[in-house]
């Protein structure tokens, strides 16, 4: 199975096996941020991370929420470790407005 249809089958069940009220660190910052307070649609991205994020990544990038100087600091970085983090916070943010928009 190709990594596309991988990542469609993973989606179509992953509402179906995620316990509710278990929210992850994405999901807890985007209700928490003045842009959030919707719940459908923080867990939506919320899904979107527990895809494409380790745990580790998700509670970084969970701080952008909240401190977006974070993110540019980040994203204008030097540093390997940082530009790598940011490869794959695009294809986080990617991933969540190709399932979350609708």
């Amino acid at each position: 199975m190709n990594s596309a249809k991988l990542a469609v089958a993973i989606l179509a069940v992953l509402p179906f096996i995620t316990a509710p009220g278990l929210a992850g660190a994405i999901q807890k910052a985007c209700m928490a941020s003045d842009r959030g307070g919707n719940r459908a649609l923080c867990g939506c991205i919320q899904e979107a991370a527990d895809i494409t994020l380790s745990d580790s990544d998700q509670r970084r990038a969970a701080k952008f929420f909240k401190d977006p100087e974070k993110a540019h600091a980040t994203w204008v970085s030097q540093s390997r470790s940082d530009d790598a983090f940011w490869e794959r916070y695009k294809n986080f943010g990617q991933t969540a407005e190709a399932y979350c928009a609708g």
